[in-house]
């Protein structure tokens, strides 16, 4: 595989290498701007159609030929996204390596050799020389640029089995560590696409590829909450805030339901008092999520087993805030129910004993989720 990787490399690699120099450029303002433009998930990708824009653009089509949703500047950005694929793939970096290297660049550079950013950042992957990545002359050559990523990725301990936020923030060590996921459904769909437009390389060339470790970091779930550290019971982590963009009603229920943080659970408690006297006023696991959507002005029945059925059922990989998470029995018969409070948290009245409180959802193991807005 090294020897077709490395032959793969020479012949896809050499035209980017001479046009390097005439890669588009932004200014720093430009880069900024990049950088923190907003950006809507695209989760359902019709990755033949994709591979059919890209094969176009690399046999030399024009760009205005060419539509790829989410990418603006197909022409520029995807001989880079190639050079990253081709990069990797030359030094036997497996599929989840190459995703995790797409998306960061996606998010540090939108795809776009830069040639300025924040402080002395540059290139692709917005790396700093004075970081000890290389001269700015070496970071602007996309293939160095790549290679210096995955040489620094292969270094990050466990890297194969953390979600590609938590393995692109190893690297990277950004001001805005949850950013990156958003970008995994683009980037595993332009690593699948431009792989296939390689001669020879078969399933499981591209670097020993294994099995890798589903990621809950897709969009609208942004992590596993680990970054948080231990969260005390009853409490508000650190930084979290609801994020931007949450459904008003969804919003109205996460703050209502973040109100009962600290009150114990009541099995079959109604939840209409949960700071009162009355223990059966307090809450168990459903009755928070009706009580809180209550608030809302939206109606769910009153058990884990009848809200599963509620609202529309959405994948565990692509949460948004205010969706109700399943665990524990089955996904038909599930026992336990949380809300998804975005930044990988998930609020719930756990057990008897415990009070309501907020945990990561590294601490879920999710059966079924629902969304009721």
């Amino acid at each position: 595989m090294k020897a077709l990787a490395a032959g793969i490399g020479v012949v896809f690699l050499s035209p980017f290498l001479l046009g390097g120099a005439a890669m588009m450029m932004a200014t720093a303002s430009e880069a900024a701007q990049t950088s923190s433009s907003a950006f809507q998930c695209l989760t359902d990708i019709d990755t033949d159609a994709v591979t059919e824009q890209i094969t176009k653009i690399l046999d030399g089509a024009s760009g205005k030929d060419v539509h790829i949703e989410g990418l603006d500047l197909p022409e520029v950005q995807i001989p880079n996204a190639a050079t990253i694929v081709a990069t990797g793939i030359s030094l036997d970096v497996p599929t989840k390596g190459q995703i995790i290297a797409l998306a960061t660049a996606m998010q540090e550079s939108r795809l776009r050799n830069l040639a300025g950013g924040d402080r002395d950042s540059l290139g692709l992957f917005q790396q700093r020389p004075s970081q000890g990545w290389g001269t700015a002359q070496d970071i602007h050559d996309p293939v160095y640029a790549s290679e210096q990523f995955y040489k620094a990725l292969l270094k990050v301990d466990g890297w194969q089995q953390m979600t590609v936020t938590q393995a692109a923030q190893a690297v990277q060590k950004s001001g805005y560590p949850d950013a990156y996921a958003q970008w995994e459904p683009l980037a595993t769909t332009l690593q699948k696409a431009i792989a296939a437009t390689f001669p020879g390389v078969g399933k499981g060339d591209a670097g020993k590829d294994t099995e890798a470790t589903p990621s809950v970091s897709g969009c609208g779930t942004t992590s596993d909450g680990s970054s948080f550290g231990p969260i005390p019971e009853g409490a508000i982590p650190k930084g979290y805030k609801i994020p931007k963009g949450t459904d008003p009603r969804a919003r109205t229920a996460i703050v209502w339901a973040m109100q009962q943080l600290g009150t114990m659970y009541q099995w079959g408690g109604s939840c209409t008092n949960p700071r009162g006297e009355d223990p059966m006023g307090r809450c168990d696991c459903s009755s928070l999520m009706q009580q809180a959507y209550a608030h809302a002005g939206i109606t769910l029945t009153r058990t884990t087993y009848t809200q599963v059925n509620e609202g529309k059922a959405v994948s565990p990989k692509h949460l948004q805030p205010g969706d109700l998470i399943f665990s524990r029995g089955s996904a038909a018969r599930p026992e336990h129910v949380g809300m998804y409070l975005g930044s990988g948290l998930a609020i719930e009245a756990p057990r008897t004993g415990k009070p309501v409180r907020i945990t990561p959802l590294k601490d879920w193991a999710i059966l079924a989720a629902r969304r009721v807005v």
